[in-house]
């Protein structure tokens, strides 16, 4: 799709309304949008429309973003960070910064392209 094709009403394109930028009705919210005001949407909660827009960071599809559109009114709060998630996400961290190979675990977050640490990729930990 090359062209930018809104459908306010949503006869067109299977019933989703489709909206440009910033001309979406209120109390409808991106992802993004319900993010920052400290919200998410509800488990189950339906797309009800969608909003798209002509952007350089979109090469593919003829340069046109989109994003899915949910209520205010029906989500709900994000999560606390508990005790317990805040342990899950410092080990998730660890594992992240501690080499395969030699076990060590780093300053700084381990390659996924190289899969270990830049000691171990360099060859240097068997010179050593």
């Amino acid at each position: 799709m090359s062209r930018l094709e809104l459908d306010p009403t949503g006869e067109r394109f299977g019933g989703l309304p489709i909206w440009g930028w910033k001309t979406a009705p209120d109390g409808l919210a991106t992802r993004d949008q319900l993010r920052r005001e400290g919200l998410r949407p509800a488990c189950g909660q339906q797309v009800v429309g969608q909003i798209r827009w002509r952007s350089s960071k979109a090469r593919h599809d003829g340069g046109i973003r989109e994003a899915y559109l949910y209520r205010k009114a029906e989500a709900v709060p994000i999560g606390e960070l508990t005790e317990a998630r805040a342990r899950g996400l410092e080990a998730a961290m660890r594992r992240r910064r501690t080499c395969r190979t030699c076990r060590t675990e780093r300053p700084y977050y381990i390659s996924t392209r190289l899969g270990e640490c830049t000691t171990c990729a360099d060859g240097l930990a068997d010179a050593a």
